[in-house]
């Protein structure tokens, strides 16, 4: 169990998806220790999605390397550490700065004998929230809450209100559209011809309607095509913008479609309307944002299908993407 006034530790050093899964688990923390504080350590260049969440009292941020020379002088600062991932040196600083360490077995078995709290990987595959917040159980927690969260500024807000007022005509439905994840994860792109039949097609239908490409500098060179193909119905914010700018725009799509990627994650944790594509690799069952009011997933259909040499993501039928933004687009149409 754990005190009302704890002072809790949690380390997450991942990418930016990895890092908002634990926001579920981080609200039911800061629950259980209304008069304690909750400090979290997350990769310095991640870090800014966990900002201005209310349920976070500290944020700084560490790595591996930096992480080996912390927590040598002076007491102990935390009660509980809870410790995500596998880097042993975080794992170590934990043990220094902290009574009580609790994280899913390391690699190092040395290491996990030192530990006060191991919590045992789950038998079957299982939501990636679901899996984060099995961290709490020794600590007595659950939560029923299982969204994710991010939390985006009024000043954020204006900013990206005035940034599409600039570059988006006026009384367009806006569609952002996420169409590659990171260079080393390209199997689950979705091919950029299937987006410009998308486009297409909702166009069809919709006429007034806006895309907005999103994502980085390399994700604005493969969305050239669909910027050549539909110059005055589409806007590249792809590698103009950082994280923050771009997730402030998001708020204000009326819908996203995009593959399994980091924006995805935030999407979901905005809550905005979302067609979210997924490889049979990481199927979306285990990924897709819980509890959310208005997400079609669409998972490959080899799903529990491993091998990625022989899975295209080209198998998900236009078709099937258009449908689903269309239902969502009439959702969102109905009083």
């Amino acid at each position: 169990m754990i005190n009302a006034d704890a002072r809790v530790l949690v380390i997450i050093v991942a990418r930016i998806g990895d890092t908002l899964l634990v926001t579920p688990a981080l609200r039911a923390l800061k629950a259980a220790i209304p008069q304690g504080r909750l400090t979290v350590l997350a990769h310095p260049k991640r870090m800014e999605v966990l900002q201005y969440l209310p349920f976070i009292d500290a944020l700084e941020g560490i790595t591996k390397t930096s992480a080996q020379t912390r927590g040598w002088i002076g007491k102990n600062r935390y009660d509980f550490a809870l410790v995500y991932g596998r880097d042993a040196a975080l794992v170590r600083y934990a043990l220094r700065a902290s009574d009580s360490v609790i994280a899913f077995p390391q690699h190092d078995k040395a290491l996990n004998r030192q530990l006060v709290h191991l919590v045992a990987e789950p038998a079957e595959p299982q939501h990636a929230v679901l899996h984060r917040l099995s961290l709490l159980a020794p600590l007595g927690l659950a939560s029923g809450d299982l969204r994710l969260a991010y939390c985006v500024t009024d000043a954020e807000c204006a900013e990206a209100r005035a940034w599409l007022d600039t570059h988006v005509p006026s009384g367009r439905s806006l569609i952002g559209l996420q169409i590659a994840s990171f260079p080393t994860k390209a199997h689950r792109d979705w091919p950029v011809s299937n987006f410009q039949k998308l486009i297409a097609r909702i166009l069809a239908t919709r006429a007034q309607t806006h895309f907005l490409l999103l994502g980085d500098a390399a994700a604005a060179e493969k969305a050239a095509p669909l910027l050549a193909a539909f110059p005055q119905r589409a806007t590249v914010a792809a590698g103009r913008l950082s994280l923050r700018q771009s997730a402030a725009l998001m708020a204000e799509l009326h819908l996203y479609i995009g593959v399994d990627t980091g924006p995805t994650h935030i999407a979901g944790a905005l809550g905005i309307p979302m067609v979210a594509l997924y490889h049979s690799a990481y199927p979306g069952r285990n990924l897709v944002p819980l509890q959310h009011p208005a997400c079609i997933m669409i998972e490959h259909p080899a799903t529990g299908t491993s091998g990625l040499s022989t899975v295209s993501m080209a198998d998900i039928a236009v078709t099937e993407v258009v449908k689903a933004a269309m239902d969502l687009l009439e959702r969102r149409a109905q009083p």
